[in-house]
């Protein structure tokens, strides 16, 4: 059984829809090329105005156009597919350089702080000193 929407989610939705307004009206009008660009633009991106002119345009009924276009809006755009499949490989072979890096540089690390650790502490806190000196005396001089 499906709920409603509450008055909240609604209104996150048409905000939404009217954010995403631009970039949705090509593909509206390949889903219904009956409906004009100008018509669309002026809906100037009101959900229910859009549905409306669809439904008055297409003879379709407000429901079927209502639900296809939430399923469109919902939909990632084509340029957030092309970024997702874009990352993939840079993820990979950000994950080998750091499981590199993690296998090579820290057993050079952690031999000299297991060798002497109070030195270790001492000069991380000296490096904690120092970069918070450099952070305050930005923002004092700014």
């Amino acid at each position: 059984m499906d709920s409603a929407p509450s008055k909240e989610e609604e209104k996150d939705f048409t905000q939404r829809f009217r954010d995403r307004f631009e970039a949705l009206v090509p593909e509206i009008q390949r889903l219904w090329p009956e409906v004009s660009h100008q018509a669309l633009e002026a809906t100037r991106g009101s959900f229910d105005d859009v549905v409306e002119l669809i439904a008055s345009q297409s003879d379709r009924a407000v429901q079927t156009v209502k639900h296809q276009l939430e399923d469109l809006t919902l939909q990632p755009g084509e340029s957030a597919r092309n970024l997702a499949d874009t990352l993939e490989p840079l993820e990979k072979q950000l994950e080998q350089l750091l499981d590199e890096l993690n296998s090579t540089l820290r057993p050079k690390i952690e031999r000299p702080v297991r060798q002497r650790p109070l030195l270790s502490l001492a000069i991380a806190a000296g490096v904690g000193v120092l970069v918070g000196a450099l952070l305050t005396g930005g923002r004092r001089s700014s």
